[in-house]
């Protein structure tokens, strides 16, 4: 097979002012476009249903959370934000999270936590304003997790139609 030699640039291509022109194109052109402001926090923005905000744990209508303990979550996550210690008891599902923590300073709203549980019990909000004090504020435990299901209903629509 032989070889072929790719034609050699010429000193106007080696310049690079084709490549300045196209720059300065692209700039004049942004220039004109029209532009808006949103006035936060006056005008809230309304966030779609796909969108990945914080993680927060699924409570039914009976007070009771969904997550059964199964520990998938804390495994797969990348940032290692996740920790889940199970504890036993005589309802319908026999285990439950005696402790479920998220470090939300470690968390990176991936949603390999979301995507991975069998019980949708852990999904991502629509919540995205975070504020901490400190390091310890940061560490979410089931009291600032458990969120009723019907605050959720816009996300786990969104999860039944495209899982």
């Amino acid at each position: 097979m032989p070889i072929v030699k790719k034609k050699d640039l010429t000193f106007f291509e080696k310049s690079y002012i084709p490549q300045i022109a196209q720059g300065l194109i692209l700039t004049f052109r942004e220039i004109f476009r029209p532009r808006f402001t949103r006035q936060y926090p006056e005008d809230k923005w309304e966030s779609p249903a796909s969108f990945r905000g914080r993680p927060v744990l699924v409570q039914e209508d009976n007070g009771q959370e969904r997550c059964v303990a199964c520990g998938l979550c804390s495994r797969v996550c990348p940032a290692l934000a996740i920790e889940v210690q199970a504890g036993e008891t005589d309802r319908e599902k026999e285990r439950y999270p005696e402790k479920f923590e998220i470090n939300m300073v470690r968390c990176i709203f991936c949603g390999f936590c979301e995507e991975v549980c069998p019980e949708e019990a852990i999904i991502m909000s629509d919540e995205f304003e975070l504020v901490f004090k400190s390091q310890e504020e940061a560490i979410f435990g089931k009291d600032k997790l458990l969120v009723p299901k019907n605050k959720l209903e816009k996300r786990l629509e969104f999860l039944k139609k495209y899982r």
